[in-house]
C-alpha cells in the first residue's frame, strides 16, 4: 500500500516556473511510454510540445477542458485600513459565495473587507473546512470582481499579476469563467498546433470542469484514504458524449489534455466506459490500483509533491514510471508546476 510519504520529492526551487515559456507552446515535453521496457525501448523521451502533431494519430479524439479562470482574488482593507485578501470559491444559490481568505481574523462571522467606496465583502459563516460564506454589500460579486478582481495565480508564483498573465494563465480555447486555477496542460496548445491536429484529422471534444482552489493543496495525512477532497463543479455537454461513444466505436484512443478532463471523464463514465452527458459535481480521488474507464492518453504538467494531482498521474503511468520521469525531468532541468513544461503518457 503506497502513503503519502512515497509521493514526496525534492524539487530545486529554481525550477518552479515563474513566468510562461517566451513564446505559448514554446515548452518541453516529457514522453513517458508505458510497457516500453518490456518492448526493448526506452520509456523516457524528450521531445518539444509541438512533437504532439506526429504522436497523436489522425481519427484520435483529444478532450480539452474550456474552463476560463475568473478574476477571483479580491484585494481590500479591514476597518483598522490594514490589508486583506479574499478569494472566491464557488457562488451559492441565494446569491453568497464560498470563499477563502487571509488574514483569517479578517474573515470572521461579521467583520467585513472594504474593496473600494461601492463595495464590501461581508462574511456571514466558517464552514467545517474552514473556508467561508461571503456576501457582497454595494457591488454584485460579477461586478466587484470586474471592477476589483485580480487573476488569481497559484501560491507557488512569488509575483503579483501582469497584463502577460491576462493572456498566458488562460487557455486558447477558454470559453466560460468558473474557476480560480488553470487547466495546465493546456496552456501549451497554440491555434496553429490545433489547426494542425484538425487538418490531420485528429478530432477534438470540449468539456468544462471548474477548477478549485483545493488542486493546489498537499495530502497532509500519511493514508491517502483518509484525505478529504475537495469538489468540484463539472459540465460534459451532449457533443462531447456523442463524440467520446464515435470514437469507442471506431476503435479511436482518447487523449486527456490534463487531470481536470480525466476527472471529469472518469467521474460521468459508467463502468463500461460510457461517458454521460450533464452536469454534477464530483470528489474522485484517483490513486494507483484505480482501473480507468475512459482516458486512454494523458497530456499533462508536472505537479506538486504530495499531491492528489501526482497520485492520480501515478494511477495512470504506474508509481515506479511515474517517479522515474520525475527524476529524470529534475535532472534534465524541466520547469515545473503551471507555467511550467509538459509530459505526455502514452
Amino acid at each position: 500500500m503506497l502513503k503519502t510519504s512515497d509521493f514526496d520529492y525534492h524539487l530545486p526551487p529554481e525550477l518552479v516556473a515563474q513566468n510562461p515559456s517566451a513564446e505559448r507552446g514554446a515548452s518541453r515535453l516529457l514522453t513517458l511510454r508505458r510497457g516500453a521496457e518490456a518492448q526493448g525501448r526506452s520509456a523516457i523521451e524528450d521531445l518539444a510540445f509541438g512533437a504532439l502533431l506526429d504522436l497523436i494519430p489522425a481519427g484520435d479524439l483529444v478532450v480539452l477542458n474550456t474552463t476560463k479562470v475568473r478574476h477571483a482574488r479580491l484585494l481590500g482593507k479591514r476597518p483598522s485600513g490594514a490589508p486583506a485578501e479574499v478569494l472566491l470559491l464557488t457562488p451559492r444559490a441565494d446569491g453568497s459565495w464560498e470563499a477563502m481568505g487571509k488574514p483569517g481574523s479578517a474573515l470572521r462571522v461579521g467583520k467585513r473587507i472594504r474593496l473600494g467606496p461601492d463595495a464590501e465583502v461581508e462574511t456571514v459563516e466558517v464552514l467545517a473546512e474552514g473556508t467561508r460564506v461571503v456576501k457582497f454589500v454595494g457591488l454584485t460579486a460579477d461586478q466587484a470582481m470586474e471592477r476589483y478582481g485580480h487573476l488569481p495565480l497559484p501560491p507557488y508564483i512569488e509575483r503579483g499579476p501582469t497584463d502577460a498573465d491576462e493572456i498566458r494563465y488562460q487557455t486558447v480555447y477558454a470559453a466560460r469563467e468558473g474557476s480560480v486555477a488553470a487547466p495546465t496542460a493546456g496552456l501549451h496548445f497554440t491555434p496553429a498546433l490545433l489547426d494542425a491536429l484538425t487538418a490531420k484529422g485528429v478530432r477534438f471534444a470540449h468539456v468544462d470542469l471548474e477548477v478549485g482552489a483545493g488542486t493546489f493543496k498537499p495530502v497532509e495525512v500519511e493514508d491517502p484514504a483518509d484525505h478529504h477532497m475537495h469538489v468540484e463543479r463539472y459540465e460534459v455537454p451532449e457533443a462531447a458524449a456523442r463524440a467520446i461513444v464515435d470514437a469507442r466505436e471506431r476503435g479511436a484512443k482518447l487523449w486527456a489534455v490534463g487531470t481536470t478532463v480525466v476527472r471529469t471523464l472518469e467521474s460521468s463514465s459508467a463502468v463500461d466506459g460510457r461517458v454521460t452527458a450533464g452536469k454534477g459535481e464530483t470528489k474522485i480521488f484517483i490513486t494507483p490500483g484505480y482501473e480507468f474507464r475512459v482516458v486512454d492518453h494523458l497530456i499533462t504538467n508536472f505537479h506538486l509533491p504530495r499531491s492528489t494531482l501526482l497520485m492520480l498521474v501515478a494511477a495512470f503511468a504506474g508509481y515506479a514510471p511515474t517517479m522515474a520521469a520525475y527524476r529524470h525531468a529534475i535532472e534534465g532541468r524541466y520547469r515545473f508546476y503551471s507555467y511550467g513544461d509538459a509530459m505526455v503518457v502514452l
